[in-house]
């Protein structure tokens, strides 16, 4: 074991995996923890925004600690496993002699050490992305059965974690094609899917929700490139903070020895490419680049160990990382320490707040699915989001909650600046309104649209559709429809009420379609590229009922 691992690593690392505890202890929930755990309450195959890997972790956690250890205890032993991985990954003669530079190197990733106690996708993703790198190296050594089912499951959690992961599988297969000629290759491929088909099952049944979102129905924006393509190479630099220079340097002259090293070559190549290109389409997020930090930390680690120069600057800089990164860690706990308003900061201070007010009533959030979120987790009272044309859609418009607040007295939370109503405090002391509602009904599920395939023009006459797939009836003197237009990237422009003839007197029965007719308002705005049908039910903002379709096909 300590030839494996020196115990003076083991020492460090279970030192950190401490601290990552009493960090976890310590910190309040960011929204995006918030949110997964709300995914958590309800085990599922998946859900809205991801696959359901970080939903389970949360719920293993949170069934033995109720409180943010509970929520981030499966991460703080992921982010320890991470590191042990990517030890065992590095190949050198004398690694055990530098095991202080390893861990100093290691820490000083940014991603990679914030990662080390709090749940999001990317953290079970770095996992099982290094557990996938050490169980390739054993398959391409000694293929056979055992270990091609151990690569197939690992795969199959890799996508369990999040979509990503298909570019991780994607890219070492790149690297070594003659695996496509290989029986047990296959074998552990067909695992792999095997163990996805629940998901894969979970999305057909919700018509692949998920992979609509994000591939079609994400709002965007034009193409800017300070924020698109200059972001890129900033987030680059943000990966590895300090050590920047003497990282990209070593990964760019990095000449692979092996089918390992080439794979993560590979690996850092195809996610630099992939995401430069995609830059010129949407904004790249920092997370979306964090693959790489694992490829990265076995080259630079190895290389440090046989090049003294560049473990000299890995260690100054690595260790001027660290100090940063300390001092924010104490910041997130206590805020006079960081350098400004964190999401971490305040939160249970307006859930109390809110709470005070509401007298524990549900709470309905418009457009809010991190505020939900964290107002359920911190008050334990009945909590949602509902979404209107001015946002997207999020598991809230999916999971039924809508049915939890029906016919109950609600405190509807305004998005925004809204100065009207009552209020409530917010963790900065800013004011928040909202009304109360004494009987609360929507029909968020409802659904609408427009022909397919027309081209549309303003001023002729068109046939708005409304399907209702609630088990009750959905009277229409309760509905008021209108057009939502969008531009090119699928932003709201306005939505314009419509004259549609319905007799005020019919109701639309559970399984059934209405067709009325309307004639299509003029857009007052920009000219819009595409357009939504929309329903606004009992003076709610209109909703997200239909999809976008293209103006002129």
């Amino acid at each position: 074991m300590n030839k494996l691992l020196p115990k003076p690593l083991l020492i460090l690392l279970g030192g950190l995996f401490v601290i990552n505890l009493l960090q976890a202890y310590a910190t309040e929930l960011i929204y995006d923890e918030a949110y997964y755990w709300y995914y958590s309450q309800n085990l599922s195959w998946g859900y809205f925004d991801h696959p359901p890997m970080v939903a389970w972790m949360i719920a293993l956690g949170y069934g033995i600690f109720q409180n943010e250890l509970g929520v981030r205890l499966v991460s703080c032993l992921l982010g320890t496993g991470t590191a042990l991985l990517i030890w065992s990954l590095v190949r050198h003669p004398d690694k055990q002699v530098y095991y202080k530079e390893f861990f100093v190197w290691i820490l000083s990733i940014t991603l990679l050490h914030a990662y080390g106690f709090l749940s999001l996708p990317d953290t079970p993703l770095l996992f099982f992305t290094a557990l996938f790198l050490w169980i390739y190296r054993r398959f391409v050594h000694q293929p056979g059965i055992l270990i091609s089912l151990a690569l197939g499951a690992c795969m199959a959690a890799l996508m369990y974690s999040k979509y990503h992961a298909a570019l991780v599988i994607m890219f070492v297969l790149f690297s070594n094609l003659r695996l496509l000629k290989n029986r047990y290759a296959w074998l552990a491929l067909g695992v792999s899917l095997l163990c996805y088909l629940p998901h894969l099952y979970w999305l057909y049944d919700h018509n692949f929700i998920s992979l609509e979102f994000h591939l079609f129905e994400r709002p965007n924006q034009p193409y800017d490139f300070s924020k698109f393509t200059l972001g890129f190479l900033v987030n680059l630099l943000a990966l590895f903070g300090l050590t920047f220079p003497f990282v990209y340097r070593t990964l760019f002259t990095f000449r692979a020895g092996n089918k390992l090293e080439k794979a993560l070559v590979f690996l850092i190549y195809g996610f630099l490419i992939f995401f430069f290109v995609s830059s010129f389409q949407r904004r790249v997020q920092t997370q979306w680049l964090v693959v790489i930090s694992i490829p990265a930390a076995v080259i630079v680690a190895q290389c440090l160990m046989g090049q003294p120069k560049l473990r000299k600057w890995i260690w100054r800089l690595g260790l001027a990382n660290v100090i940063v990164l300390a001092w924010l860690r104490l910041g997130l706990v206590y805020e006079p320490l960081f350098p400004g308003h964190f999401e971490s900061h305040g939160n249970k201070v307006w859930v109390g707040n809110l709470e005070t007010l509401t007298k524990g009533i549900p709470v309905i959030f418009e457009n809010s699915y991190r505020k939900a979120a964290m107002y359920g987790f911190y008050s334990q009272k009945p909590a949602i989001s509902l979404n209107n044309a001015h946002y997207r859609k999020d598991q809230y418009a999916i999971d039924g909650s809508e049915a939890l607040v029906q016919g109950q007295k609600v405190f509807y939370a305004y998005k925004g600046t809204t100065d009207r109503g009552v209020f409530y405090l917010d963790g900065q002391g800013d004011k928040k309104y909202g009304r109360f509602i004494e009987d609360f009904t929507s029909y968020r599920d409802l659904k609408a649209g427009l022909p397919e395939g027309e081209s549309f023009s303003a001023g002729k006459e068109y046939s708005f559709w409304i399907y209702n797939p609630y088990q009750k009836n959905v009277p229409l003197k309760a509905l008021r429809l209108g057009i939502a237009y969008l531009d090119a990237s699928k932003r709201l422009n306005e939505v314009r009420p419509i004259d549609a003839q319905t007799d005020p007197n019919k109701v639309l029965v559970p399984g059934d379609t209405v067709r009325v007719r309307f004639t299509l308002p003029k857009p007052v705005k920009a000219d819009p590229v595409y357009l939504r049908a929309v329903i606004s039910e009992n003076g709610l903002p209109f909703g997200l009922n239909g999809r976008a379709q293209r103006i002129r096909p």
